[in-house]
C-alpha cells in the first residue's frame, strides 16, 4: 500500500462510507525555486474537502508524506486556509489528519507566511468550531503549534512523533536517553495530546467524540434520544468514586464516557458524558486509578496540583464556548505543597477559579467527600458560580481538616484540648449539615440517587441565561 492511498485511506476510514467530496485536488506547487518544476506535486502533499461522521458535516485535511514529505509549503496551506474559511461560515468542525516533515525549506518565506496564516485561521475559529488534529507520523516544528492551537490532539502511539525540537535538539538529550516527541511523553508529560491509540483505534476514537460534540458554538449543543432510565439507582457508586473514570460509567446514559487527556495530570479526571441525551462536560478529582485488570495502578491524594489545575481549567473553557454544561464531582482537602508546584499553583489555581466563574453553561457541583479551604472554592463551588450545589450525606465541607484546625486555634493547649476544640469543630463547621443551613448546599442526596438528581439539575438549567458585563475579555 502507497503512503499516497494511506492518506486517502484514513480520509475514507474516518468518514461515513462514500461520503467524501474532494476539493482542490488539481493544486500544485507554484514555486520553481531549487528544482521544484521538475518535481510533481500531486494536490501539494494535501488532500481537503468534506464528508460526514454519522450525518454530521465535517470537513477534513490529510497530508500525504509521499509529496515532498508531506512539508507544508504555500499552495499546501492555502489548501488548508480554504477549508478553515469554508468550515467556518458552514459552522461545522475541522479533523487534521497530520504526517508532516514541517516547513517546505525550498519555499522558505512563502511557507513561513503559510503556516502564519493557518494559525489566523485557526485563532478565527477557536471557540467558533471544534477543530481535532491526528497525528500519525511526523508533527514537528510549526506543525506541533498548529496541533497546540486544536482543541483535541490524538497521536498514534508507535510512529507518531510530536515536537517543537526534536529531541536530539535537546542539551544533554538524546532520542535514546529520552524520547520526547513520543506518544508516551506527549499523554503523559505534556497537556498537548488527548487520546494515544493504535490507528484504527485512534480513528475510532476521533468518530465518537466528533458525534457528541456540537457542531459550532451557534447551537444548544449536541442531544439525542435517550434509551436510559432517567431515574436508574446507581447502587456502586459510592465505592467506585474514588476513580471518576469508573464512577462516571455509572451516572451517564447507557455508561458512555469519553475521557480527555487521561494520562495527564491522572489526579484530576476531564471527561464527556450523556445525562438524558446531552453531552455534559465531568472535571473530577480522583484518589485512585485502576487499570484494566481492575487494579490498584496509582494513588493519589485528594489535592489539587499545577497541572491538574491547567488541565481542568482548559477543558471547562472549551466547553464554555460551545455550550456544554459542566459537572464537577468534588474531593479535594487542598493543594500540593512541594516546590516544584509552589512556582505554578497560584496562577494554575487562579486560571482554574476564572474558568469556572467566568463559564456561563449550567454548572452543577456533587461534593463526594472532602471539600476544604480555596482548592474546593476554585472547584466549581457556589461562592465562584455553581448554579446547583449537591453533597452526600458524609460530605465534609469548610475551611480545612478539624485536627488541624483545632491545633491552630488551640495553639499552646494541651492534647486533651485540642481533641476536644476538633470534635466542636467538625460538628459546627465541617459537615455537610452546617454548609447547607448557610446556602451553600442545595441537596443532600444518597449516593446512589446521585444520577437523577443531577439530570433534574441540568433539565431546569436548560434555559440559563447567564449576561455578562460587557467586555472584549478577561485577562486571567
Amino acid at each position: 500500500m502507497s503512503t499516497t492511498s494511506q492518506a486517502r485511506q484514513r480520509i475514507d476510514s474516518l468518514l461515513d462510507q462514500n461520503s467524501f467530496v474532494e476539493i482542490g485536488a488539481k493544486v500544485r506547487a507554484r514555486n520553481t525555486d531549487f528544482d521544484l518544476k521538475l518535481t510533481e506535486t500531486p494536490s501539494d502533499g494535501v488532500i481537503t474537502g468534506y464528508g460526514v461522521i454519522n450525518g454530521n458535516l465535517v470537513y477534513v485535511y490529510s497530508q500525504d508524506a509521499s509529496v515532498l514529505n508531506g512539508t507544508v509549503g504555500e499552495m499546501h496551506a492555502a489548501k488548508i486556509a480554504r477549508l478553515y474559511d469554508m468550515a467556518i461560515k458552514m459552522g461545522a468542525p475541522i479533523i487534521g489528519l497530520v504526517e508532516s516533515a514541517g516547513f517546505r525549506l525550498q519555499e522558505a518565506t512563502d511557507a513561513l507566511n503559510a503556516f502564519g496564516n493557518i494559525y489566523l485561521k485557526q485563532a478565527t475559529a477557536s471557540g467558533v468550531i471544534p477543530q481535532i488534529t491526528a497525528i500519525f507520523g511526523n508533527c514537528g516544528g510549526a506543525l506541533a503549534i498548529s496541533s497546540a492551537m486544536s482543541d483535541f490532539t490524538f497521536m498514534e502511539e508507535k510512529k507518531a512523533k510530536l515536537f517543537v525540537n526534536a529531541p536530539n535538539c535537546i542539551d544533554g538529550n538524546s532520542e535514546s536517553k529520552c524520547d520526547t516527541s513520543a506518544a508516551a511523553f506527549q499523554a503523559k508529560e505534556t497537556a498537548n495530546v488527548d487520546v494515544v491509540a493504535d490507528e484504527a483505534t485512534l480513528i475510532e476514537k476521533m468518530r465518537e467524540l466528533v458525534s457528541v460534540l456540537p457542531q459550532n458554538n451557534d447551537g444548544e449543543g449536541f442531544f439525542e434520544e435517550c434509551e436510559d432510565d432517567l431515574n436508574r439507582v446507581c447502587s456502586s457508586l459510592k465505592a467506585s468514586v474514588a476513580d471518576p473514570a469508573i464512577a462516571l460509567s455509572q451516572i451517564s446514559d447507557n455508561a458512555f464516557v469519553f475521557e480527555t487527556k487521561s494520562e495527564y495530570a491522572p489526579e484530576v479526571v476531564t471527561a464527556f458524558i450523556k445525562l438524558n441525551g446531552a453531552t455534559i462536560g465531568v472535571v473530577a478529582n480522583r484518589t485512585v486509578k485502576y487499570d484494566e485488570n481492575g487494579e490498584v495502578a496509582e494513588k493519589f491524594e485528594p489535592l489539587m496540583t499545577a497541572k491538574g489545575c491547567d488541565k481542568a481549567s482548559e477543558f471547562v473553557t472549551f466547553c464554555d464556548a460551545f455550550e456544554i454544561p459542566v459537572l464537577t464531582l468534588t474531593n479535594v482537602k487542598g493543594f500540593k505543597a512541594c516546590e516544584c508546584c509552589e512556582k505554578k499553583i497560584a496562577k494554575a489555581s487562579a486560571k482554574l477559579a476564572y474558568a469556572f466563574a467566568n463559564a456561563s453553561v449550567p454548572k452543577v457541583n456533587v461534593i463526594v467527600g472532602e471539600a476544604f479551604g480555596s482548592a474546593y472554592v476554585c472547584m466549581n463551588s457556589k461562592g465562584v458560580g455553581a448554579d446547583i450545589t449537591i453533597a452526600w450525606p458524609d460530605a465534609k465541607i469548610g475551611s480545612m481538616d478539624a485536627k488541624l484546625a483545632a491545633k491552630i486555634m488551640c495553639d499552646g493547649k494541651g492534647a486533651d484540648a485540642i481533641d476536644e476544640c476538633a470534635k466542636a469543630y467538625e460538628a459546627c463547621q465541617n459537615n455537610v449539615m452546617s454548609a447547607a443551613a448557610r446556602g451553600y448546599v442545595d441537596e443532600i442526596v444518597e449516593p446512589e440517587d446521585t444520577r437523577k438528581y443531577v439530570i433534574g439539575a441540568f433539565e431546569m438549567l436548560y434555559s440559563k441565561n447567564d449576561m455578562s458585563p460587557i467586555k472584549k475579555h478577561g485577562t486571567v
